[in-house]
């Protein structure tokens, strides 16, 4: 990680298996993704080296913020690395000043997300994004990727007593 970026580190009481596949299935995303009161109505994703995902957030006013991005790298289950941007509901990729007043949100962000084994049936998720902790706090995100954290303990939470992985 470098000097400008920030990083954020959860454990979750789940194998990293069960974690990673409820962070790249579509079923699961869409009951996580998104900060508290915040629903994700549409995702799709091409998991693989070069595919796509697109994700729609709705805020609790009914406003969209949609997100398209690529697959960069894929060790399965410890790693994936990828291009975010934000876009339109076609998937067009839109600059920042699209859906904030300011402009000055980067146009992409970069995320490297980590999972690994951490005590036993536990894992360690790390989310490293290319911007700083000044302006992720400027524009809330780093409260929103807490809160969609929140949310995803949950759903792994259910998967695994629904015994799912």
């Amino acid at each position: 990680m470098e000097k400008n970026e920030y990083k954020i580190t959860r454990i979750f009481n789940a194998p990293r298996e069960m974690v990673f596949t409820a962070w790249t299935d579509p079923v699961y995303v869409k009951q996580w993704w998104g900060p508290a009161e915040f629903t994700a109505p549409f995702c799709t994703v091409d998991f693989r080296v070069g595919g796509k995902f697109r994700f729609c957030m709705r805020a609790p006013d009914g406003k969209d913020y949609w997100n398209v991005g690529i697959y960069n790298e894929i060790i399965v289950p410890e790693k994936i690395v990828l291009t975010m941007h934000f876009s339109d509901k076609d998937g067009n990729i839109v600059p920042s000043s699209h859906y904030f007043e300011s402009s000055d949100f980067p146009s992409e962000m970069v995320d490297i997300v980590t999972f690994e084994i951490y005590e036993i049936e536990k894992t360690k998720l790390t989310i490293c994004r290319n911007h700083s902790v000044d302006l992720a706090n400027k524009f809330g995100e780093i409260q929103g990727w807490n809160q969609s954290l929140d949310k995803f303990a949950k759903v792994v939470e259910r998967s695994k007593f629904n015994g799912r992985s």
